[in-house]
């Protein structure tokens, strides 16, 4: 009996994986059909893989808004992992008061709609001339991630005991080297979690991307959406298109899979 359950939670469960799997493969294969073939019904399973979507993508000018994706989006998890993981260490260790009601300041700022700011955003950069510039939406993405980065990292941080912190005070390390010399080591694999879901989320932005640039600093998501004309909808496209930009966070998720899954299960979505 304990076999045969075994055996059906292991079937259950690849049959889940599969169907989480199937869109992101579906979209794959696409991208190597025409556009033809994308929209036909019923769905054509063999056809002639072929290469032109992804010719006319890179003929496109994917390479600049790849470009930009990457300077914006790495430059501003650089600044909310440096901003959230201070703040965090220091709300978690340090016993500052109203520490809770600054951690709800921090989660408050994730309830109001992106929308609802875009109007006095959109004035107060276009006053200081950052329309269409990396600064723009590195301020934005920063911004947007820092509660993230501060509430998944205070979890990490909570994990350690203090006694840690003291018996490096006691070896005579200051407080900056035991911070970086022993507390961030054992913290490494939150730091990466939270790092790479900082990643998704500004690489995955479109409202303030759209909005807030418009040819020099347009990224992923914005290119992605060119393909949505009056004309319709190119599927085959579009599909190449998501494939290459899905591909960064493919690849990062899959190389730090094993401090994903620590850092995760090692206190992030404790409360």
């Amino acid at each position: 009996m304990k076999r045969l359950l075994s055996s059906l939670l292991t079937t259950v469960t690849y049959v889940a994986a599969f169907v989480y799997f199937f869109p992101l493969l579906w979209m794959f294969v696409t991208g190597f059909k025409n556009e033809g073939e994308a929209v036909i019904m019923p769905p054509a399973i063999f056809f002639d893989p072929t290469l032109d979507n992804y010719r006319t993508i890179w003929d496109s000018g994917i390479g600049s808004f790849l470009g930009n994706s990457f300077i914006i989006v790495g430059i501003s998890t650089m600044f909310a992992l440096f901003l959230g993981v201070s703040a965090a260490y220091a709300l978690s260790m340090f016993g500052i008061k109203r520490a809770d009601d600054i951690l709800f300041w921090f989660i408050s700022t994730k309830l109001l709609p992106a929308v609802g700011v875009m109007i006095p955003v959109y004035i107060v950069f276009k006053k200081l001339g950052l329309l269409d510039s990396h600064i723009s939406l590195i301020l934005i993405y920063t911004a947007m991630n820092i509660p993230l980065a501060v509430w998944m990292m205070r979890s990490f941080f909570k994990d350690i005991p203090y006694e840690i912190i003291e018996s490096t005070q006691v070896d005579g390390a200051t407080g900056l080297q035991g911070f970086f010399q022993v507390t961030l080591p054992l913290v490494k694999p939150g730091v990466i979690s939270t790092a790479l879901l900082c990643f998704v989320f500004a690489w995955n932005e479109f409202l303030f991307g759209v909005n807030l640039t418009y040819t020099d600093s347009s990224t992923m998501p914005v290119f992605m959406a060119s393909f949505m004309t009056q004309e319709g909808l190119f599927w085959a496209k579009m599909s190449a298109v998501a494939t290459t930009a899905v591909l960064p966070s493919v690849i990062l998720g899959f190389f730090t899979q094993k401090q994903l899954v620590q850092g995760l299960t090692m206190g992030a979505v404790k409360g």
